[in-house]
């Protein structure tokens, strides 16, 4: 990603998961709030006073407001002037923000930024393929279709064992994204392992446009939508569009199995294509204060009968998704519980080229339900987990039940 500065609309929210899955092609480690101004903050301080500005904007912003039942003065104590150098200032905070002991809330270098804004325009300079870490492997998701990963014949299951020459043993995704990824036209050698055997791949990273929604028909009178992430900005476009090539079916199954959330706006706009009145959800934030989301009226209403496929790795915006629809009784949910992840990020920019992510609020489906480290039960319990795909040959459990109670309905 070779973006310097990202403007962020005012009010945009990205509710995501921390899963050992992300894309190369997008960022899927934390959840965010932005406000409007630039991804980057062009102002220098000292590491002292960087670290003072976010120990400030926690105690200020934080949902919590006891920060973990604990005198939050006596961080800015321990660290007054101590703090000289850029390395000084990350581990401070990192330690002060694992004080709060909650997972989401964290410190975001350069770096960081730099794949928040390719999650959004959903595109990077890369090869093609979404990884995920599998027994301690870093094992390929899926490939995408006419990209250079899938020109030069990489598959799913594929298990990446080195990169440039450098072994991927005891690193995390996150770290071997960062090497499959480089400049546009440069060469990446993966060496990969395949059924035991080594295979060396030399593949020309290319501009990688992601496609979050797909769609196609089955039997001939389902209509079938995948969301993979609500992350990208054109997801809802993407969504219409999808719609747009099932508008001859009868039913329709919405699968939203290892999508690890996004933009609540996108999750938002799409259950308003559902449900045309009445709350969506309702975010809490510190002190008790309440928002509620709610239907515009006059959305034309999407009314086929409806499946949701779900499963252990949906979260975040599929959960606020998927329980407005089992609230309102617009949809029944088909797979297995999902992840449970009820609280919202902010990503407030900082000096330095870096930011803060922390959680400001948790939010309840409109039925009241706060689904934090619970989940989504579905109202029909069947399958995998975690299986993600089924590109594989097995036979797709989930989705064979969703048609046999759509067509139950015809």
């Amino acid at each position: 990603m070779r973006v310097k500065q990202f403007l962020i609309p005012a009010l945009l929210i990205l509710i995501l998961v921390v899963f050992n899955q992300i894309f190369l092609n997008t960022f899927s480690r934390a959840n965010y709030y932005f406000t409007n101004q630039a991804l980057y903050s062009n102002e220098t301080v000292s590491s002292q006073k960087l670290f003072d500005r976010t120990w400030k904007i926690i105690q200020k912003e934080y949902f919590e407001p006891s920060l973990n039942h604990q005198d939050w003065s006596r961080w800015k104590t321990h660290y007054q002037g101590k703090i000289k150098t850029e390395e000084d200032a990350k581990v401070a905070i990192d330690s002060m923000i694992a004080s709060l002991n909650e997972p989401y809330t964290r410190f975001m270098n350069k770096k960081d930024f730099e794949d928040l804004a390719t999650s959004i325009t959903s595109k990077i300079y890369g090869i093609g393929v979404n990884i995920y870490s599998n027994s301690g492997k870093i094992e390929i998701f899926n490939v995408i279709q006419s990209t250079p990963a899938d020109l030069a014949g990489i598959k799913q299951g594929d298990v990446i064992a080195s990169v440039n020459g450098k072994d991927t043993n005891g690193m995390n995704i996150s770290e071997v994204a960062s090497l499959v990824r480089g400049p546009e036209n440069s060469i990446v050698e993966l060496v990969l392992i395949r059924d035991n055997k080594k295979i060396v791949k030399k593949i020309k990273r290319k501009e990688i446009k992601i496609k979050n929604v797909k769609s196609s028909i089955i039997d001939n009178h389902i209509g079938y939508i995948q969301i993979i992430s609500f992350m990208g900005g054109a997801t809802p476009n993407e969504f219409l569009e999808a719609l747009e090539n099932t508008k001859n079916t009868d039913s329709l199954i919405l699968d939203l199995r290892g999508n690890t959330g996004g933009l609540l706006d996108n999750a938002v706009f799409i259950a308003n294509m559902f449900i045309n009145k009445g709350e969506l959800v309702e975010i809490i934030y510190r002190n008790g204060h309440k928002k509620s989301i709610n239907a515009v009226p006059g959305q034309e209403l999407l009314d086929k009968p409806t499946v949701v496929l779900v499963n252990g790795a949906s979260a975040s915006a599929s959960e606020i998704l998927s329980g407005a629809l089992k609230d309102y009784k617009r949809a029944k949910l088909i797979g297995k519980k999902t992840f449970g992840k009820g609280l919202v990020q902010k990503v407030v920019s900082l000096p330095n080229q870096s930011g803060v992510n922390i959680t400001i609020a948790r939010y309840l489906t409109p039925n009241g339900t706060d689904i934090n480290k619970l989940g989504i039960k579905p109202d029909i319990e069947i399958g995998n987990d975690y299986d993600f795909n089924f590109n594989n040959g097995k036979r797709d459990i989930q989705l064979e039940t969703a048609k046999e109670v759509l067509n139950a309905k015809n």
